[in-house]
């Protein structure tokens, strides 16, 4: 199963739940990043050792092409020297055929790793191609998250906002509304009802008052009056 498989392959049950909490979908793409970094990693290190071995093919092959021409000219070599009668004409023809030989087999095994080298080539665009479509994915999924986790933040706070709305009485609070100005109004009507008996003992204290003024003085007149014997 590919790693974008394994992603989003959730039960029915799993699923559901997934969605019933908006923490599980975080959690399950958060996962799924880390196993695409995962395989990232695992990708990057089999491209390196594919590329190392096409390397090593690609030198291998120069190698016996070269040992393989070398043994060319010493074959011919040989052939002049038994023409030239240096050394004889048999040990000539058979250590030229020897160096024939070995031509041979490393033109064998330059062309073995040759199509070795091949074959890592096309891995290596294979991997290559893997390494790019991975990284895309990861950045895509990085940014998926963000965005996710910002909408978690806003339909939470609005969800709190919302369940808090759901919870107000609108009876309730009309009822304890109509309580609280009941209660202000008979504050209002014993805050009056002071008043008023407090300006009913200032009309009392204020007549007495009244009535005691120029008492001193009608004294004086009526002592004067008796005095001089007037209104007797």
């Amino acid at each position: 199963m590919s790693v974008f498989k394994r992603l989003f392959k959730l039960g029915e049950a799993e699923l559901s739940a997934a969605l019933d909490k908006l923490e599980d979908p975080i959690k399950v793409t958060e996962q799924g990043i880390r196993d695409l970094k995962n395989d990232l990693d695992d990708s990057l290190k089999a491209l390196a050792e594919v590329k190392a071995l096409s390397i090593r093919a690609r030198n291998d092959m120069e190698k016996y092409q070269l040992a393989a021409k070398d043994y060319e000219n010493k074959a011919m070599l040989l052939l002049e020297k038994g023409e030239k009668q240096e050394i004889s004409g048999e040990e000539a023809d058979r250590l030229a055929t020897e160096s024939l030989k070995r031509k041979k087999e490393n033109e064998d095994l330059a062309a073995q790793s040759q199509g070795n080298q091949q074959q890592y080539e096309k891995s290596l665009m294979q991997l290559e191609q893997n390494v790019k479509v991975i990284k895309s994915n990861v950045s895509k999924w990085e940014n998926e998250l963000k965005t996710l986790k910002a909408r978690v933040k806003v339909s939470s706070a609005t969800k709190n906002i919302n369940k808090q709305m759901a919870q107000i009485d609108s009876t309730d609070t009309v009822s304890m509304l109509e309580k609280m100005k009941d209660k202000v109004q008979t504050e209002e009507a014993l805050a009056e009802a002071y008043g008023d008996i407090a300006n009913e003992s200032k009309s009392t204290d204020a007549e007495i008052d009244k009535a005691l003024e120029g008492t001193e003085e009608n004294t004086a007149l009526a002592d004067l009056k008796r005095k001089m014997g007037l209104n007797q």
